[in-house]
């Protein structure tokens, strides 16, 4: 099949605008939205697209600006309006590396993006390639499905004291199933037989105890897939050590962006690690490493982190067929020793080259199989994954009490004082913590303290609250000396306490 890549530039990106194929086939091209990045990114970039229009991808290219010169223009997002028109109007954004200014005031674009365009599931493949790519794991072939929006990557910090920072942690019951589904439906198509759940349920019982919940629940619906769960300390360690011990691991946001990029690694570099970014009306494919700004415009970056998210790009829109083409071409030259400067071995590589000559080298065995790593195969026209998920009935929810927070420097005991005479007649002190931890009533004086308090108050005869008791009584703490910074409501859900305890409570 002839190459068949038109171009759209609604902000062409100099030196590097993709030529238009020489035909075009009776099929309509796939529109794509291309982002050259910065840093090493306009080289990887213009490398990937030359692969993509030798192997025959049949795409129709709108290039974007995005990154350090939009930033430097004023826009602290890193993105133009009208880049955010050409990713929704064509759904398949591919994206190099980009720089963020050093200094405050600039946002992640990876994060505005993902959460943006709602881009829930984090897909990466880690996968050893011994022994033409050095590594400790040879059998490694591990597919990490990470969250992608929510857990600590809300970005809602606040400094509420002189001592305390607070960041929220946020894990929701519908973001949790659909990451999850997604994944059961991931391992069915790619035949996957395990999917391992990591979290740190036996500390944070409520937000990862949630996300734990959730996939036992959709596991049940899977039963032709082994599941499991660990948690995330000694999995990772497990991972580390025998990666080949697990074939999924689905696991929240902060935990997953650790551990795939140590999986990457450990199966032999991160510069060879694809991303896709899976929503559900959009997806976003990149390369797992930064910019790399040291080594821009030298013409030795490895492309195939970059190249690897093109294929998987190539399955989601349903070119299974170039995927195919060009995954069995890069291997092909992985095995033939022609490898970039970050994984060239002189006892095993054959020639390091470049940017440039790495996908020339590509380009040559477009059409040839690899002899000792395992060919690629895609099923014909794969395209996305759709996935359905399954909401609840809603719990009926009844407040019995309040958590509020003091700026206090003074000893416990005299806040104490002054919180059991404001309390009445609604609400009793029923006890105060410090970090998470009881230090009244019964506290011990060995426990460090700082300025952030949290003071629990419950309805003095039981039973629910109403929003005036509630305002009546932070009217008195204010009133009393003791002005509160932030309140946590305590809420029942069909009877069942929907907050945790303190630390010896």
């Amino acid at each position: 099949m002839d190459a068949s890549i038109a171009s759209r530039t609604s902000t062409p990106h100099a030196g590097n605008q993709l030529r238009p194929a020489h035909s075009i086939t009776d099929t309509v091209a796939t529109p794509i939205t291309v982002a050259y990045g910065d840093g090493i990114g306009p080289e990887i970039m213009t490398a990937t697209l030359r692969i993509l229009e030798a192997a025959g991808a049949n795409l129709d290219v709108e290039t974007i600006e995005i990154g350090e010169s939009v930033y430097r223009r004023g826009v602290t997002a890193g993105i133009e309006p009208s880049s955010w028109d050409s990713i929704r109007r064509t759904r398949v954004f591919l994206k190099a590396p980009i720089t963020t200014p050093q200094g405050g005031g600039f946002k992640s674009l990876n994060v505005t993006v993902r959460k943006t365009l709602g881009l829930f599931a984090n897909v990466r493949p880690c996968i050893a390639y011994d022994p033409f790519v050095s590594t400790k794991h040879p059998g490694m072939d591990v597919v990490i499905v990470r969250e992608n929006e929510e857990d600590l990557y809300g970005g809602i910090e606040h400094r509420q004291t002189e001592d305390v920072y607070q960041c929220l942690k946020l894990i929701t019951r519908p973001g949790t199933e659909r990451l999850v589904r997604y994944a059961f439906e991931y391992a069915r198509r790619y035949g996957r037989h395990k999917l391992t759940c990591f979290t740190k349920d036996n500390i944070m019982k409520m937000t990862d105890g949630l996300f734990h919940r959730v996939f036992d629940e959709v596991a049940a619906d899977y039963p032709d897939l082994e599941s499991e769960h660990w948690i995330v300390d000694i999995g990772a360690a497990k991972l580390a050590d025998t990666p080949e011990a697990f074939d999924m691991i689905v696991l929240p946001n902060l935990y997953g962006d650790i551990l795939s990029d140590v999986a990457a690694q450990i199966a032999g570099s991160v510069g060879l690690a694809p991303s896709a970014n899976i929503g559900e009306e959009v997806a976003m494919f990149e390369a797992i490493h930064g910019s790399a700004p040291r080594r821009a415009g030298q013409d030795v970056a490895n492309p195939s982190g970059l190249l690897l998210a093109a294929v998987q790009m190539m399955v989601h829109i349903g070119q299974s067929d170039v995927a195919a083409r060009i995954h069995n071409a890069w291997l092909r030259t992985i095995e033939d020793g022609i490898h970039t400067y970050d994984i060239f071995d002189p006892q095993v590589s054959a020639e390091k080259v470049g940017t440039s000559g790495f996908a020339d080298a590509v380009i040559q065995r477009l059409g040839q199989l690899p002899q000792q790593l395992p060919a690629a195969g895609y099923a014909a026209g794969a395209g996305p994954i759709s996935i359905q998920t399954h909401p609840g009935t809603r719990a009926t929810k009844e407040q019995i009490g309040i958590d509020v927070f003091i700026d206090w420097i003074a000893s416990v005991d005299d806040l104490a004082a002054i919180l059991e005479t404001q309390a009445k007649p609604d609400f009793r002190l029923l006890m105060i913590t410090n970090r998470g931890q009881k230090v009244y009533p019964g506290g011990l004086p060995e426990t460090f303290c700082v300025d952030h308090w949290r003071c629990r108050f419950e309805a003095i005869e039981g039973g629910a609250v109403t929003t005036k008791q509630v305002i009546d009584l932070l009217d008195r703490l204010n009133s009393g000396g003791a002005p509160f910074i932030k309140t946590e409501g305590l809420y029942t859900f069909d009877g069942v306490p929907g907050y945790s305890l303190g630390q010896g409570q």
